[in-house]
């Protein structure tokens, strides 16, 4: 297959998202691919400053960074016309955007008839329900803008399902490709020797039933069970977690650190507990796994299709008492524990790689240039 030029674009560098992106665009340029990324400005931090920093020199396409707006702005004007301006500059084949912005900017390129107009919701508007105004303007939206998309990327079945459901049946070109973690990822992690029980790691918000586990926490506490936890991230709700925390009386037993690479974080606690309301495919599950970290997590999203025949083991979300349930079992019989650690590990390096997503992703480009090229837009 010819080597394409592959124009990624992305608001926030922060997060799985983020992740992804850097991943599949390292292992394109290593295929001989020729690649370009546009990202927000202003969010990320000195962390996706200096991840864009090191990809850089590697990007034949270049790296522009434009202040994007989470919600409608007139800004978003300006924006698009960058997008446009890059792709053609590019002779991009590819325009793949992630999430709900990096989609609709996408989606919205015109002037390259050439292109495939590839889109990952990445969750994104896929959160939203038709009960909110908010919802219905971004579902709407969507549905509007699904009528220029070529090729739809979904990261699990379940997001696919999703999007289905809430917005309609996509008229391009639709693949699943899971994501996936690298050979080097499957190194075990050596736990700290004053690591707490229990970790958490990821963005402290609503979503991620953070809450959900200090209640199931507090619940071990009032067994008799001082149970400690380390949580791991930054987010909007940092605030309103560490208040839940100190009303549940449990505040000593909790310790709040700031966002860290996910190898370092995962030595600050003996199992991990990603409680999650609402998933795609999460790297956190996915990393933990690989690193043989003992986990528990929730039956949400496309975690099943993780988990495969190990998915009996999930935790129903939103029930502080069943996870409190599932920690109790997991500190009691670390035997039971181990062996699901490894049945997992061992299912994620069959199904999950870097390689395997890669090629899911180029097998779609290549689907859809082939469509475009009989449909006549090329």
């Amino acid at each position: 297959m010819k080597p394409l030029n592959i124009l990624h674009v992305f608001r926030a560098p922060v997060g799985g998202l983020f992740r992804h992106v850097l991943d599949l665009s390292r292992e394109q340029i290593a295929r001989g691919h020729r690649v370009g990324l546009i990202a927000d400005l202003r969010t990320g931090g000195t962390r996706a400053d200096d991840a864009l920093r090191l990809i850089a020199p590697s990007l034949a396409l270049g790296l522009s960074r434009v202040a994007m707006h989470r919600q409608p702005n007139p800004g978003d004007l300006f924006v698009l016309a960058h997008v446009i301006r890059r792709a053609k500059q590019a002779q991009a084949d590819v325009v793949h955007g992630h999430g709900a912005k990096g989609g609709a900017y996408s989606r919205l390129t015109f002037g390259n008839p050439r292109a495939v107009r590839a889109y990952t919701p990445h969750g994104g508007s896929l959160m939203f329900s038709h009960d909110t105004l908010a919802g219905k303007f971004y579902l709407t939206t969507e549905r509007l803008l699904m009528l220029r998309g070529d090729l739809f990327l979904f990261e699990s079945a379940f997001s696919a399902d999703r999007f289905r459901n809430k917005i309609g049946e996509p008229r391009g070109l639709v693949r699943v490709v899971h994501n996936g973690v690298s050979r080097a990822e499957f190194a075990p992690v050596v736990t700290s020797p004053d690591a707490t029980d229990l970790i958490f790691l990821g963005e402290l918000r609503h979503l991620k039933g953070i809450h959900v586990l200090i209640d199931a926490i507090a619940q071990l506490h009032r067994d008799g069970r001082n149970v400690t936890a380390t949580l791991i991230g930054d987010g909007p709700d940092r605030e309103a977690l560490q208040a839940h925390a100190e009303r549940d009386g449990i505040n000593s037993a909790v310790r709040f650190q700031p966002a860290m690479p996910a190898r370092q974080a995962m030595t600050l606690g003996r199992i991990m507990v990603a409680p999650s309301r609402f998933e795609s495919l999460p790297y956190v599950v996915l990393e933990a796994a690989a690193a043989s970290k003992p986990l528990i997590t929730t039956q949400a999203g496309g975690i099943p299709e993780i988990y495969g025949p190990l998915s009996n083991t999930l935790v129903p979300p939103s029930d502080p008492t069943a996870l409190a349930r599932a920690i109790a079992q997991a500190l009691d019989r670390p035997d039971a524990m181990a062996e699901i650690t490894q049945k997992l590990r061992e299912r994620v390096q069959a199904s999950f790689s870097v390689e395997a997503m890669a090629d899911g992703v180029l097998g779609g480009y290549y689907a859809a240039l082939e469509a475009l090229g009989k449909s006549g837009r090329r």
